[in-house]
């Protein structure tokens, strides 16, 4: 990483102005010669250099006036170009940016070099007179003024750098995070910086989302990621008045809008700063909702990162968040009827839950579980049928997970998948249905495969009312899906209903326990014809 930037440094400073002086010079150098070549004869000819740091009184004071008018306009040129281009940049991103470009050192310490040099010009020309002439001053005066020429490219290239979209989303990402993980500052300032900062990510996305630019959008919502995901696990070293919400704090409008009670519950789990986050992914989910879809999925992708995160260091109560969090998205989506964004979202919330089955955390995987059971039976009495029927899969893989590892919570999660589908009382709703029923058949044949018929036998006990001819076309359409892959783009990868041949020989076994799907066989001696 040092060596990367120290690269950048010299490809924005030092490669141009050697680039541009050596030019000049070999320039200058080249038809000076020449002109003095020419200028006297050789038995008399003085040197070239001591001629070129020759000055006469009245030539000085011309020429050093000139000079301070040259720096004067490059000064002038210099800030007006910058100004727009950080009016501009403010205005497309945040306020912050002009904040942050004068209080960068760079900045700062170009603009004042050529303050300087402009100044020393003016006071150098107003020095010299008929009696005496500062040769020394006025190569000094030379050299800042050519070197107040030579900054003016480069310069223009490291603003253009500093205001890059990334560059401005990493540099209040990471200026956050200090101020979070400092020790220096008194805390409420610390704090209150933060949330500045975290706000400022939001105004970045939510600008971008309105004109449409993805990936800015993207990179502030990654950031607000980065921040949570690096905040969690060194959160445990903080002073304890790091977690109390003040005065100062509670003046945010995030929480304004809170209770009392609420607010003083997040201080106790000491979970301001996350909750914080998660409520500014809420802001952005909720403006994404129809206008650009990628962005409901990047923040759901990103809510489970930080789950995960709070999963590596044992933080439950951050995890308890990024739940409910998850929670609030679907509930979002479906008022929304957005179909596609809830199966993005299921997804992630999904993968997340395997990882707490993975970390043992039975109880909260189960919680989970409930939850997706619940947002599929919103979805049904919505009439999304494809939302429930996802529900039904996503659930039967978590049983399929909590299988695989012998985890404790597997009995429980299966029971959550057989209370999914509620007996229906319309054709319509029979339909909508079935997709959940063969969520559980297919998963029945994962049971059967791994030689465990008990959590099988469940499945069909729950399914023996069923009426002969649904039972009938949902183990048919099981059987004749030959292809794993979707004949469309998928964002899962697979399709939902294969079952490879030997999934598909126990899912015929299957079938074959329920009595109304067996071959009728005609009774012993009867008569044919």
């Amino acid at each position: 990483m040092a060596a990367a930037t120290t690269e950048k440094r010299r490809q924005i400073w030092i490669y141009p102005i050697a680039l541009l002086g050596a030019s000049a010079a070999i320039i200058f150098v080249s038809f000076y010669l020449i002109d003095w070549w020419r200028w006297a004869p050789a038995f008399a000819k003085p040197s070239a250099f001591s001629l070129l740091f020759t000055y006469e009184a009245g030539t000085a004071q011309n020429a050093l006036g000139n000079l301070a008018q040259v720096v004067t306009a490059v000064l002038g040129i210099v800030i007006t170009v910058v100004s727009i281009v950080v009016q501009l940049a403010a205005t497309r991103y945040t306020p912050r940016v002009a904040e942050m470009f004068f209080r960068d050192r760079t900045n700062l310490a170009v603009l004042g070099f050529f303050v300087v040099a402009g100044i020393d010009a003016v006071w150098v020309s107003l020095s010299v007179s008929d009696h005496f002439v500062p040769e020394i001053s006025i190569a000094a005066t030379l050299i800042l003024v050519t070197l107040s020429v030579l900054l003016m490219v480069p310069y223009f290239a490291y603003v253009f750098a500093f205001l890059d979209p990334e560059r401005v989303v990493s540099r209040i990402q990471e200026q956050a995070l200090a101020s979070a993980l400092s020790v220096a500052g008194e805390v409420p300032h610390r704090q209150l910086r933060v949330l500045q900062s975290i706000e400022q990510l939001t105004d970045v996305a939510m600008n971008a989302i309105t004109q449409k630019d993805k990936l800015i959008a993207q990179g502030a919502v990654d950031a607000l990621k980065e921040l949570a995901a690096s905040y969690l696990p060194r959160k445990l070293g903080a002073e304890t008045g790091w977690f109390e919400i003040g005065p100062k704090l509670r003046q945010n409008p995030d929480f304004v809008s809170m209770s009392g009670e609420s607010v003083d519950d997040l201080a106790q789990r000491k979970v301001w700063l996350e909750w914080k986050v998660l409520r500014q992914y809420q802001t952005i989910y909720n403006e994404s909702l129809g206008v650009m879809q990628d962005m409901n999925h990047l923040v759901a992708i990103d809510t489970r990162y930080i789950g995960e995160a709070a999963l590596a260091v044992g933080d439950r109560q951050a995890l308890g968040l990024v739940v409910k969090f998850f929670n609030t998205y679907l509930r979002a989506t479906l008022n929304e009827k957005q179909v596609r964004v809830a199966y993005n979202v299921l997804n992630q919330y999904r993968q997340l839950c395997e990882r707490m089955i993975e970390a043992g955390l039975d109880d909260t995987a189960v919680e989970v579980a409930g939850h997706l059971r619940y947002y599929g039976q919103l979805a049904h009495s919505f009439k999304l049928r494809f939302v429930t029927e996802t529900v039904g899969y996503d659930i039967a893989t978590l049983c399929e997970v909590a299988f695989a590892r012998k985890a404790p919570c597997h009995d429980r999660v299966l029971r959550v998948l057989l209370e999914l589908d509620h007996k229906a009382e319309t054709e319509e709703q029979e339909q909508m249905l079935r997709g959940v029923r063969k969520a559980q058949a297919k998963l029945a044949t994962f049971y059967l495969v791994a030689g465990e018929e008990r959590p099988a036998r469940s499945i069909a006990d729950d399914m023996q009312e069923e009426l002969p001819a649904r039972l009938r076309s949902i183990r048919d359409e099981l059987l004749g899906i030959t292809s794993k892959d979707f004949w469309e783009v998928i964002d899962r990868g697979t399709n939902f209903d294969y079952l490879d041949a030997p999934r598909k020989e126990k899912l015929r076994e299957f079938f074959g326990w329920f009595p109304s799907l067996r071959p009728q066989t005609p009774p012993v001696g009867s008569a044919i014809g």
